[in-house]
């Protein structure tokens, strides 16, 4: 395809014109039978009610940087797409439409509710993927999987079933995080906890046999309808005599035990805690832990039930409201206090959860988790940064069994039918039809789905055809790294871990790369409550993909959450169309150049050659070694000096001479090194910008070993003889040239104006290489009279710097009209005091100091610094100024 560089980067014509051609070539697409070394990345699925967000695209965006890379460095890359079937977000998407029309699932059945998600995920699920590929996320497409799919719907009903026969799932009732609106059990994950202002009931109970009370706290006061206890600590002294005594529950009348536990907190407040074992986590392990009894007072809907005495059916608040006020009314409510509290709710419909007495399915995780915890310590998969070792280890360690059934129809159904003639279960691969215990054929299959959580486990061998034995797996199994969030560590990551390790006998993945959130500019958490979201596909709209992805790495320093702004991205679309820019002015200077056959090596490069040679090297070891180690803010960084400080600041200038001179073969090997730079800069720049660099470099003269720059082979070092000696002696002659420029700029000089110069030398070697650069000087720092020697005659008024052994002065005779400059400077300075002056009275107000926002404060104190320093140097002039008259 010809490409001609318009005057402008149009990014969205490129980005749509290029993503369609690689995706229609199949670059993405792993070979499954390559003998070259494999690289493969499972992509976090998202769910497929999602919307890209700015979580999605940073973890998208170093995962196209790394399997870009890798394409690059000779690699055979799988990564593998798909999307979450997102059990309870998917339901209630589905639900809603239903209440729209005046109709709820169970008017449907299950069998019709289930196809009518299966048609809303035809019709309008995983609109995600459309937006990752405007990122520019070139996943391996024709692989795209779906945690319901057959495949993956196969590949779990084995795991379940291997599982339950070697009895680490079975069945019991306990507490679970419980959501009364979505009637379904919510992992830890699911419930998401928000500071609320609340109220701390204490109560007073009845010692039985006495005159005495013992007053209780709580933030639940309905739920005493189901104490079993009341606990105080065993070495209290205020309560010892009552241990193994009771009080009398209020309201119910009921008789329960005062028991000793050392998990009771003497300190806070009365030193007496009510147990209810089947509504707290804390108490049900009392409960086991002094075999109490455990009564549920609650429905699935969060009412009170059959075991709240005069209180059934009422919704839980008003039975809460109707228990306060009974207390009251009986003199048992000693008082009520403000409290704050973290409550949990359902992170989909926002209803506050309860702890809850269910019968689930769970997995013993111990046995698996003592695996996962070996291969970390081991070295088996290593995890960047290293700080969240600790972490993962601690949750490990701590692991509890894992709750995996969910009460909501969409989803892996659990397979495990009922006997009702024996009452055994029959867990089967393939769907029971007689009792595997007595034969009968009165079976009913559970209702309950699997936690979406346990499907993605699976996810790095499932998606690559387990529990068949495919060459995917073989070639691509275990994957290389997994790109994700520290919030899903333990309920993702882990999992995976002891998933793979249990049914691959192999870590799921090499390495784990954890990177931080994306906050605003002044490091809040983005949310729409706050008004402080940023939209990607908006930022992408507006600066270009490649921007914006530049943005990303370059902000994605390990262990540092990334500070987000629009300005920020502008800045780096300014870089975009430096690099668009100064490629347009080599395509002008390569036109009719015949790339073929160049080498460097015969060639007579010039000082400026070698300088930007040597940095080309330095800058691809750099990026290299960067990426090696997941320092994506590091590989941003060298990418952006090297191009626009180097590169086109300095070394298009320096070339201007070569290039637009008469000698032919100066010329020549001006355009030769240009073209060398640029090409090996843009693949260099590719896997972080892909769009832009595939733009310019198919429109580079000559034909190329591949037809797309993403097959190109990554830059690799040429230590080029004389280039690392050829770039220290150009780095005198820039010093000097940025030292001239220095003091032309203080002195406010014309860019356009000759100037004479005189370079002081201390040595003959600083001479030398002057005397050879001095084209340079001339041409770059607009030197007409230029003397150079060591203990040459020096000025009586100059302006001086100084540059490495050698000393600039700039004859101030003539160069300024000292008259004209010294009114400039005092106007210039009247107007930096009112800064100072109005700066100053603003931070010195209390008033304004107290109530202002620290990021306020932070710009002020930093504008006034700023003020501070420009009438410093501003004073300094004009000192020197008057110093000529």
């Amino acid at each position: 395809m010809e490409v001609k560089l318009s005057t402008g980067y149009e990014s969205q014509e490129v980005e749509a014109k290029w993503y369609g051609v690689w995706e229609e070539a199949g670059y993405f697409h792993a070979d499954e039978n390559s003998s070259k070394p494999h690289y493969s990345i499972v992509i976090p699925p998202p769910n497929v009610t999602g919307v890209l967000h700015m979580g999605h695209a940073l973890n998208n965006t170093l995962q196209d940087i790394l399997v870009r890379y890798k394409r690059m460095t000779g690699h055979e890359v799988l990564w593998m797409p798909g999307t979450d079937h997102a059990g309870i977000a998917t339901q209630n998407v589905v639900e809603k439409q239903l209440a729209a029309e005046g109709k709820d699932r169970h008017h449907l059945g299950r069998d019709a509710f289930v196809e009518r998600v299966w048609q809303w995920r035809s019709d309008s699920g995983g609109q995600i993927i459309n937006q990752l590929k405007r990122l520019g996320a070139s996943c391996d497409w024709e692989r795209e999987r779906f945690t319901m799919d057959e495949g993956l719907s196969k590949a779990v009903r084995e795991v379940f079933v291997r599982l339950y026969e070697e009895g680490l799932i079975y069945r019991d009732n306990r507490l679970i995080n419980w959501c009364p609106r979505c009637h379904t059990a919510l992992s830890d994950l699911e419930v998401e906890h928000e500071e609320k202002k609340g109220h701390l009931w204490h109560l007073r109970y009845p010692v039985k046999g006495s005159d005495r009370f013992l007053t209780v706290a709580t933030t639940r006061p309905e739920t005493m309808l189901g104490d079993s206890a009341v606990a105080v600590h065993p070495e209290d002294e205020r309560y010892s005599d009552l241990i193994g005594k009771s009080v009398i529950l209020p309201l119910l009348d009921r008789e329960i035990p005062i028991i000793a536990d050392e998990y009771v907190d003497r300190a806070f407040g009365t030193g007496v805690v009510k147990i209810t074992p089947a509504h707290d986590f804390n108490d049900f392990e009392i409960g086991k832990r002094h075999n109490l009894e455990f009564i549920n007072v609650l429905d699935p809907s969060g009412n009170i039930n059959e075991n709240g005495g005069p209180y059934v059916g009422l919704e839980r608040y008003a039975a809460r409201k109707a228990v306060v006020a009974d207390l009251e009314a009986r003199g048992l409510l000693e008082k009520i206090e403000e409290h704050g509290n973290a409550v949990g709710e359902c992170y989909r419909c926002r209803t506050v959860i309860e702890p809850y007495m269910s019968l689930q399915w769970y997995v013993n995780v111990k046995p698996m988790a003592a695996e996962a915890i070996k291969a970390v310590e081991t070295g088996r998969t290593r995890i960047v940064p290293a700080q969240w070792e600790k972490t993962y280890y601690e949750w490990m360690y701590n692991i509890r069994d894992w709750c995996i059934s969910r009460q909501i129809w969409w989803g892996h159904r659990i397979p495990a039918w009922y006997c009702d003639a024996c009452g055994e279960i029959t867990v089967s691969r393939e769907d029971a039809t007689e009792c595997a215990h007595c034969g009968s054929e009165a079976l009913r299959q559970e209702t309950d789905v699997l936690d979406t959580w346990f499907s993605s486990a699976l996810w790095p061998f499932s998606t690559m055809g387990w529990p068949d034995d495919t060459v995917t797996l073989k070639k691509f199994y275990p994957t290389s790294c997994l790109v994700t969030g520290f919030d899903i560590l333990f309920f993702w990551v882990a999992r995976m871990m002891m998933m793979g390790l249990k049914f691959m006998d192999e870590v799921p993945f090499k390495e784990v790369y954890i990177h931080a959130l994306v906050r605003d500019a002044q490091g809040q958490k983005m949310s729409k409550s706050k008004g402080n979201v940023i939209d990607p596909l908006t930022v992408i709209e507006e600066f270009g993909t490649d921007a914006f992805r530049f943005t990303l790495a370059a902000f994605a320093a390990q262990g540092r959450d990334i500070r987000l702004s629009t300005e920020r991205i502008a800045g780096y679309r300014n870089f975009a169309n430096k690099l668009w820019n100064a490629s347009r002015f080599a395509m002008m200077n390569l036109e009719g150049f015949d790339p073929a056959g160049i080498d460097l090596r015969r060639l007579d490069l010039s000082l400026a050659d070698r300088w930007i040679l040597n940095r080309l090297d330095e800058a691809i070891a750099g990026v290299k070694g960067a990426l090696e180690e997941y320092r994506f803010n590091d590989a941003a960084s060298v990418l952006y000096t090297f191009t626009w400080h180097e590169f086109c600041d300095w070394y298009i200038e320096l070339s201007k001479n070569d290039l637009y001179g008469d000698d032919p073969a100066v010329g020549a090997r001006a355009r030769a090194v240009l073209y060398t730079v640029l090409e090996q800069l843009l693949r260099l720049l590719h896997p972080i910008m892909p769009f832009i660099t595939e733009e310019i470099w198919q429109a580079l003269p000559g034909t190329r070993p591949c037809a797309s720059i993403m097959q190109a082979d990554y830059p690799a070092v040429s230590a080029l003889a004389g280039a690392a000696e050829g770039a220290q002696q150009m780095e005198l002659i820039m010093e000097v040239i940025r030292a001239i420029r220095n003091i032309r700029g203080e002195m406010d000089v014309s860019p356009a104006r000759q100037i004479a110069a005189v370079l002081d030398c201390r040595s003959e070697g600083s001479l030398a290489i002057l005397q050879s650069g001095e084209r340079y000087v001339r041409a770059l720092a607009k030197v007409g009279e230029l003397r150079c020697g060591v203990g040459v005659d020096r000025p009586e008024e100059a302006a001086t710097q100084v540059a490495g052994d050698v000393e600039i002065l700039l004859p101030l005779a003539g160069l300024i009209d000292v008259a004209e400059e010294e009114k400039r400077l005092e106007k210039e300075i009247a107007k930096v005091e009112k800064d100072v002056a109005m700066f100053t009275k603003k931070l010195g107000n209390e008033a304004f100091v107290a109530k202002a926002p620290p990021e306020v404060l932070e710009k002020d104190r930093g504008k006034l610094a700023d003020a501070r320093e420009k009438l410093k140097i501003l004073e300094e002039s004009l000192k020197k100024i008057r110093a000529l008259k």
